[in-house]
Parts: structure tokens; C-alpha cells; sequence
């Protein structure tokens, strides 16, 4: 990779990698403590070395990532995922329950079919 450089901002980083889309973007996150290194608070001007751990939080998962590689300028996604190790755990699944259907015109549903869908519904909460 020609673009390699010694010392690398973490929000120059985050943006080159592709992490997020702008680079005021990735201030802004490790400003609002989502960003962390090595299990620390950074500020955006932290410098990143490989071997460091980031940890960043997107949506209400921490997706963590190990530096391989720096970059100081964004580059196409295939060598932006070369520049880390992703170490995400796997989301779990949401399980969505069915809503139960009635046929169309059978009216409005008796006591015990209003019992068993409350039934249905608590099975999933």
C-alpha cells in the first residue's frame, strides 16, 4: 500500500477505512465517547499504530477492530478492509413474532380466539 504512513490521526483513520463516511463524522463520534482505544476514551487527534484495538460504537453495537495497516487517505473498500481485523461479535437474531391472521370475513374474533392470540403474544415477550 503506497499510502502508509508512520502516525495516523484515529478520526483520519476511521474515515479511510471506511468506518464512517466523513471525517467531521468520526470527530464527532469520539467527541460523544463512541469511539475507544485500547478500552480508553480518545480524542480524535489520538494517534493509531498497528496492534491497537478500537472499539467503536454504530447503532447500538460496538463493532471492534484491530489496526493492521495505517491509512491517511481513503481508499477503495477493498483495501480499506485489509488495513484491520475485524473482531465484531456476531449480532444476535431478532425474532419477530407472527402476528396472527384470520381468514377475511369471518368477523370479529370470539373471546377464545382473543385469548389465544393474547396467548401467542405472550409466548414471544
Amino acid at each position: 500500500m503506497k499510502q502508509e504512513s508512520k502516525a495516523v490521526r484515529i478520526d483520519a483513520w476511521l474515515w479511510a477505512v471506511r468506518i464512517y463516511k466523513t471525517r467531521s463524522a468520526a470527530t464527532a463520534a469520539c467527541r460523544a465517547s463512541h469511539v475507544r482505544l485500547n478500552d480508553k476514551p480518545v480524542k480524535a487527534a489520538q494517534i493509531v499504530v498497528p496492534g491497537d484495538t478500537i472499539r467503536v460504537r454504530q447503532a447500538g453495537f460496538d463493532k471492534i477492530l484491530e489496526v493492521s495497516a495505517l491509512l491517511a487517505k481513503r481508499v477503495g473498500a477493498d483495501i480499506a478492509t485489509r488495513c484491520y481485523i475485524d473482531h465484531t461479535p456476531e449480532r444476535p437474531k431478532e425474532v419477530i413474532p407472527q402476528v396472527p391472521v384470520r381468514d377475511r370475513g369471518t368477523g370479529r374474533p370470539t373471546k377464545k380466539d382473543r385469548r389465544e392470540m393474547e396467548r401467542l403474544r405472550d409466548n414471544f415477550q
